[in-house]
C-alpha cells in the first residue's frame, strides 16, 4: 500500500512540475516571481536556471514584453551565481557595481560580493566591500553577517581594534549563529588588550564548547593568575587537566607547575614542570630553573646539575641562582672538580652581592682542595682583599698558608712571603722550605750563583730543620759545578752526618761527588774511599751507570797511585762485564804494561780501533802507539799509526801526526816526506803550536842540505816571513807594553791597529786574543765575541780550543746568537782536547738546537750526550727532551711520552713543566682524553711556577671537555683563563676558544 501511494505520489508530482515548467516558459513574469521565491527562500539553485532563461529572453530583439526589468533580472542572476561561489560571476558583479546607475542594487551587490570573498577566505577583498555597504539596503541577518564577517576580516588582517566592536556588537545576540564565536574571538582580544574582566565575560560564553574548550581554559588560568587570584587560577587549571582533551595542555601544566613553585610546594610542582619541560620544543630558561629547583628540593642530584647547567651563559640573577645551586648540587655529589667550575661562573656575576662572595671563597678553596695551588693562591688573595669583614676571611687567610706549604710555585711564593712585613708563626716555618724549593728550581734553570744564595738564607734559618740536608746537599752539588771543590767536600760531608733521601738527592750521590772531588783534587786515596762506598768490590755486570763509572775512577785512583796490579786487576773486570768504559779500561790497560812492557802496550792500543771503532780514543791510542815506538827509535814502524791519526776525521792530534812523521821520515833519512809533512802542518794548520816545530825542522833540513834559499822560498811559500818585519813587531810591542801594564783600554786599541795593519801578521793570534780578553773582561760581549771567532775559525793553534769555548758561550749566553753558538759548539765538539770541553760543547750544541728548535738535527748529538760519563741532570733533561721533541712533531707520541716521561722525572725546573705538558698534549692527539686531562692536571699541580705551562694546561683542559662535549666546564675553564692569564696570547687564545664552545653548546640547545 505504502509503496503504491508514494509512487502515485511522485507521478503526480512529475505532473505538477512538467506543469508548471511549462507555465513559467510561457509566463516570463511568472517565472520571475517564482525565481524572487526560491531567492528569497535562498533556494539559488532552483533560482538560478529560471533567472538565467529570462536573461536571455531579455536579450532576444524579438522579444517586446519587457514588463520586467533587465536590470533586476541580472542582479538576481548574478547573485545566484556568487551564492554558488562561481568564478566568473566576480567580474560581473564588479562591472555591475560600476556600470549600473541602482545606488542600492549595486551596494547590495557590493555586499553580497564582499560575501563570496569572504567565503574564499579572500579577506583583503572582502574589508572594502563591507566598508562600503549602507545596512539600509540589508536584512538584519545580513547586517549581522556582514559585521562578524567585517570582524573576522579585521582579525586575520591584525586589524584588532577595528575587529574588536565588530564581535562585541554580535556577542549581544544570542540568537545569532555567530555569537559563539564572537564571544571568543572578543575574549582573545580582551585578553590581549590586557581587559581581563571582559575576556573572562566573554571566555565564560564558550568555555565549555566542544571547539573553544579546549584552548579557552588556557587564557582563563592565565586571567586569574594575572589578576593575583593565584590559587584559583591553580585551582581552576588543575581541575581542567583532570579532563583532560586540552589543546594547550603543556602550557597549563606550566602555569599549574610554576604556581605551586611560588607555593613553595616543590614536590607537587615538580611533575606539572618536568612534564612541560621535556616535552616542549622550545622552554625558557626561568622554567629550566625551576624544574632544576624542584630536584634539587628533592635531592635528585643528577637532573638539579643537568638543569642548571643549562641556564648558565648569561650575566643576570638567575644565571647566578642556578651556579650556586649548582656548585652545591655538585658537592653534594662529590664532583669537586664541576663544582669548583660551577662557583667560577657564579662568582664572575655581580647580580647577587653575597651569593657572589660565597661562589668566590668556594672557588678558591676548591681549587686548592683540588690542586690548582696558583689559582688557590690568587683567588683567596683576591677574597680577602675584596671582603675583608668576611665570615669567611679566618678561614680564607689559613688557606693561602696552606697553599703555600703544599705549593710548587716557589716563586711567586717566596715573593708573597716576603712582601708580608710581619708573617705568621706558620708562614715563618715556611720560608726556609720555600727558599730551598725556588733555589732547586734556579739551579735547575743554570742560575747557580743566585740558587747559592737562597740556599745560604735557608742554611742560617732558625725553622730549617726539616730542609737542612737537602740544603746541605744542593750547596755541595752548586759547589762542584762552579768548581769550589773545597766548599763541594764541606757542604757534602755535612749533608752526611744526617743523610736524607728525595731522588737525586741521596747519600749515594753524595758519596759519588765526594769522590770526583777529590779526584780533581789529585787526592786518590780519598776520592778511592768515597768511589769505593758507591761501588761494590764484585760488581754485578748490570750494574747501575753510576756504580760502573765509580769502579772505573776506583780503578784510575789506583793506577794514578801507581798500584798498578789492583789497577789492572779492575780494568779487567770492566773487560769481562763488557761494560762501556771497555775501550778507556783497555788504553788504561796499555798505560800499565808500557811501565813495563813496550809491546804488551802496543798490543793493547793496537786492539781499540779493531774492538771500539767508534771510540774516542781510537786516534788516542794510535798517537799513543806511535810515540812509544818513535821513543824506541822504531820510525818506520810508527808511521802507520801515525797516518792513522791523520786519517781520523775527528782528531785534534793531525797536526802532532804530522809532526812526529816528518821526525820519523827524517830519521829514515827520507827528507823529501819529512818535509812533506811538514809542509801539511804549514799549510793545513799554520796556527796551531806544531807549525813553528814544523818550520824549524824544515829549516835544520834545508840547512844541512845547503840550500838555504829554496828554505827562504819554502818559508815564503808557506806564508811565513823568516826575518819578521820591524814594523810588524814595533806594532805588536807597543800594545804588549799597555797589556803588561795593565792599560787594557790602550791595549785594546792598539790590538785593533795592530790587527787592521797585520790581520794575518806574525803576533795575530795573540792579538785576537789578548784583545778579546780584554773586552771579555770589560763585558763587551759583541767585540769580545767577534774577537774570538776570527780565532775559532782559524783553528788549530795554541788559542784555539778557548777561544771556540768562549765564542760558543758568548753567543749562546749574552748575544743570544743560537745560529753561532751551534756553529761553534759544534766545532768545539770537534777539536775539543780535553773530555770537560768535549762535554760542554755536546751540552752548547745541544741548547742551540734546541733554542733553535732543529729537533732532527738535535737527536743524534743528544743521544751522544746521553752515552757520556758523569753528565749532570740538566743534560740528561735537554737531551731527552730534544728526543721527545723529534718523535712528537714525526707522531709518533708514545716515544714522544716515554722520553717526556725521563725528562719529568729528573727535572722539577722550566724543562720538567714543559715536558708534563707535552705528554698531556700528546694524549690529546691521540684522542685518549682522560689521559689527557690527568696529564694536564698533573702540570697545573706540579708546575706552579711556570705561568706559560700552567695557563696552556688549562687551555687544554678546556680541550679535552670541548672534545667530549662537556660544554659547561670547557667555558668554565676557558673563562678562568679569560678572567686570570697575565700572558695575553694565551688570554685571547682561551677567549676565542670560549666563543667556539658557546656557539657549539648553543646548537644544542632547546632553552631559549
Amino acid at each position: 500500500m505504502k509503496k503504491s501511494t508514494a509512487i502515485i505520489a511522485l507521478l503526480g508530482l512529475s505532473h505538477f512540475s512538467i506543469a508548471q515548467q511549462t507555465r513559467f516558459i510561457n509566463d516570463p513574469q511568472a517565472s520571475y516571481k517564482q525565481a524572487k521565491e526560491y531567492f528569497q527562500r535562498e533556494q539559488y539553485s532552483l533560482a538560478y536556471p529560471l533567472l538565467k532563461d529570462l536573461e536571455l529572453k531579455q536579450r532576444e530583439p524579438d522579444i517586446t514584453n519587457q514588463a520586467i526589468p533587465y536590470q533586476e533580472i541580472k542582479y538576481y542572476t548574478i547573485v545566484c551565481a556568487l551564492k554558488q561561489n562561481e568564478k566568473s560571476a566576480v567580474e560581473k558583479a564588479k562591472n555591475f557595481i560600476d556600470l549600473e546607475d541602482n545606488e542600492v542594487r549595486t551596494q547590495m551587490m557590493g555586499f553580497h560580493l564582499a560575501e563570496y570573498y569572504f567565503r574564499q577566505q579572500n579577506y583583503g577583498e572582502a574589508i572594502p566591500l563591507y566598508e562600503q555597504a549602507d545596512i539600509a539596503n540589508l536584512t538584519n541577518r545580513e547586517i549581522a553577517d556582514m559585521k562578524f564577517h567585517l570582524g573576522y576580516g579585521y582579525f586575520t588582517n591584525k586589524q584588532f581594534d577595528k575587529a574588536k566592536p565588530m564581535f562585541d556588537a554580535i556577542r549581544q545576540m544570542k540568537d545569532d549563529p555567530n555569537y559563539i564565536d564572537a564571544n571568543y574571538y572578543y575574549g582573545f582580544l580582551s585578553f590581549y588588550d590586557k581587559k581581563y574582566r571582559d575576556a573572562l565575560d566573554a571566555f565564560a560564553v564558550v568555555e565549555d564548547h566542544p571547539n573553544y574548550g579546549k584552548v579557552v581554559p588556557y587564557y582563563v588560568a592565565n586571567i586569574y593568575y594575572s589578576l593575583g587570584q593565584k590559587d584559583k587560577a591553580l585551582e581552576y587549571a588543575e581541575n581542567k587537566l583532570k579532563r583532560g582533551n586540552l589543546h594547550y595542555d603543556l602550557e597549563m601544566r606550566q602555569i599549574v607547575g610554576h604556581a605551586y613553585f611560588e607555593k613553595k610546594e616543590y614536590a607537587k610542582a615538580l611533575p606539572y614542570l618536568e612534564t612541560y619541560v621535556t616535552r616542549s620544543d622550545k622552554v625558557r630558561r626561568e622554567d629550566v630553573y625551576e624544574l632544576s629547583y624542584c630536584y634539587y628540593k628533592a635531592a635528585n642530584w643528577t637532573k638539579a646539575i643537568d638543569g642548571f647547567k643549562q641556564v648558565s651563559g648569561k650575566e643576570d640573577s638567575l644565571a647566578q641562582n642556578a651556579m650556586y645551586l649548582l656548585g652545591d648540587a655538585y658537592l653534594k655529589t662529590g664532583q669537586k672538580a664541576n663544582a669548583r667550575n660551577a662557583f667560577l661562573i657564579g662568582a664572575s656575576n655581580n647580580s647577587n652581592a653575597k651569593q657572589k662572595e660565597i661562589s668566590m671563597y668556594n672557588y678558591a678553596k676548591l681549587s686548592y682542595e683540588l690542586g690548582y695551588q696558583d689559582v688557590a693562591l690568587t683567588e683567596l688573595q683576591k677574597f680577602t682583599q675584596a671582603y675583608p669583614q668576611s665570615e669567611y676571611n679566618n678561614e680564607a687567610r689559613e688557606l693561602m698558608v696552606s697553599v703555600l706549604a703544599n705549593t710548587n710555585n716557589y716563586k711567586d711564593a717566596l715573593a708573597l712571603l716576603e712582601s708580608v712585613k710581619s708573617p705568621s708563626p706558620n708562614a715563618r716555618r715556611l720560608y726556609p722550605k720555600i727558599l730551598y724549593g725556588r733555589a732547586t728550581e734556579l739551579a735547575n734553570d743554570g742560575m747557580l750563583v743566585t740558587a747559592m744564595e737562597l740556599l745560604t738564607r735557608a742554611e742560617i734559618d732558625p725553622n730549617n730543620t726539616a730542609v737542612l740536608p737537602f740544603v746541605l746537599f744542593w750547596k755541595g752539588e752548586i759547589s762542584y759545578r762552579l768548581n769550589k771543590l773545597d766548599d763541594a767536600i764541606k757542604y757534602y760531608f755535612e749533608y752526611l752526618k744526617t743523610p736524607v733521601v728525595n731522588g737525586e738527592v741521596n747519600p749515594v750521590n753524595a758519596k759519588y761527588n765526594l769522590g770526583y772531588s777529590f779526584l780533581k783534587k789529585e787526592n786518590y786515596k780519598q776520592a778511592q774511599g768515597f768511589f769505593e762506598q758507591v761501588a761494590s768490590a764484585s760488581p754485578k755486570i748490570n750494574a747501575p751507570a753510576i756504580e760502573q763509572d765509580a769502579f772505573v775512577r776506583i780503578a784510575d785512583c789506583y793506577y794514578m797511585s801507581r798500584d798498578y796490579k789492583k789497577a789492572e786487576t779492575m780494568y779487567n773486570k770492566v773487560l769481562d762485564y763488557s761494560w762501556p768504559a771497555s775501550d778507556y779500561a783497555t788504553f788504561q790497560k796499555a798505560m800499565i804494561a808500557g811501565v813495563s812492557n813496550g809491546k804488551e802496550k802496543i798490543n793493547l792500543l793496537s786492539t781499540i780501533s779493531r774492538k771500539y771503532p767508534t771510540s774516542g780514543l781510537v786516534a788516542d791510542a794510535n798517537m799513543e802507539v806511535a810515540v812509544t815506538l818513535l821513543a824506541n827509535e822504531q820510525f818506520r814502524e810508527a808511521i802507520p799509526y801515525l797516518k792513522n791519526v791523520v786519517s781520523d776525521p775527528n782528531s785534534s792530534l793531525k797536526p802532532k801526526a804530522h809532526l812526529k812523521m816528518g821526525i820519523a821520515y827524517y830519521n829514515l833519512d827520507n827528507n823529501t816526506e819529512a818535509l812533506n809533512q811538514y809542509t801539511a802542518i804549514l799549510k793545513q794548520f799554520p796556527n796551531a803550536p806544531e807549525a813553528d816545530a814544523a818550520l824549524e825542522n824544515a829549516r835544520i833540513i834545508y840547512i844541512e842540505q845547503g840550500k838555504t834559499s829554496e828554505y827562504v822560498n819554502f818559508a815564503r811559500t808557506m806564508g811565513k816571513e823568516i826575518t819578521g818585519t820591524q814594523e810588524d813587531e814595533l806594532a805588536y810591542q807597543e800594545a804588549e807594553v799597555q797589556f803588561n801594564n795593565g792599560n787594557f783600554p790602550a791595549a785594546a786599541k792598539k790590538f785593533e791597529e795592530y790587527l787592521a795593519k797585520f790581520p794575518e801578521g806574525k803576533n795575530s793570534l795573540e792579538a785576537l786574543y789578548y784583545k778579546s780578553e780584554i773586552y771579555f773582561n770589560q763585558k763587551d760581549w759583541a767585540k769580545a765575541a767577534a774577537g774570538y771567532e776570527i780565532l775559532a775559525d782559524r783553528v788549530p793553534h795554541k788559542f784555539g780550543e778557548k777561544s771556540l769555548v768562549n765564542a760558543a758561550r758568548l753567543n749562546f749566553f749574552d748575544l743570544k746568537d743560537y745560529v753561532k753558538a751551534e756553529k761553534y759548539f759544534s766545532k768545539l765538539k770537534d777539536f775539543a782536547s780535553s773530555q770537560e770541553n768535549k762535554l760542554e760543547a755536546m751540552r752548547g750544541l745541544l741548547r742551540s738546537q734546541y733554542q733553535l728548535q732543529k729537533w732532527n738535527e738535535a737527536v743524534a748529538n743528544a743521544r751522544d750526550l746521553l752515552n757520556q760519563k758523569g753528565i749532570g741532570t740538566d743534560d740528561k733533561v735537554l737531551a731527552n727532551l730534544a728526543i721527545a721533541k723529534s718523535h712528537q712533531n714525526a707522531k709518533e707520541y708514545e716515544q714522544a711520552i716515554t722520553a717526556y716521561r725521563s725528562v719529568v722525572s729528573l727535572s722539577k725546573s722550566a724543562y720538567g713543566a714543559e715536558a708534563r705538558y707535552e705528554i698531556a698534549n700528546s694524549f690529546l692527539a691521540q684522542n685518549r682524553l682522560k689521559d689527557a686531562e690527568k696529564a694536564a692536571f698533573e702540570v697545573i699541580n706540579k708546575a706552579g711556577s711556570y705561568e706559560n705551562w700552567v695557563t696552556k694546561a688549562y687551555i687544554l683542559l678546556g680541550d679535552v671537555y670541548f672534545k667530549e662535549q662537556d660544554y659547561f666546564n670547557a667555558k668554565a675553564t676557558y673563562q678562568s683563563v679569560v678572567d686570570n692569564a697575565k700572558i695575553e696570547e694565551l688570554r685571547q687564545e682561551a677567549e676565542r676558544k670560549l666563543k667556539e664552545t658557546a656557539d657549539a653548546e648553543k646548537k644544542g640547545s632547546k632553552v631559549e
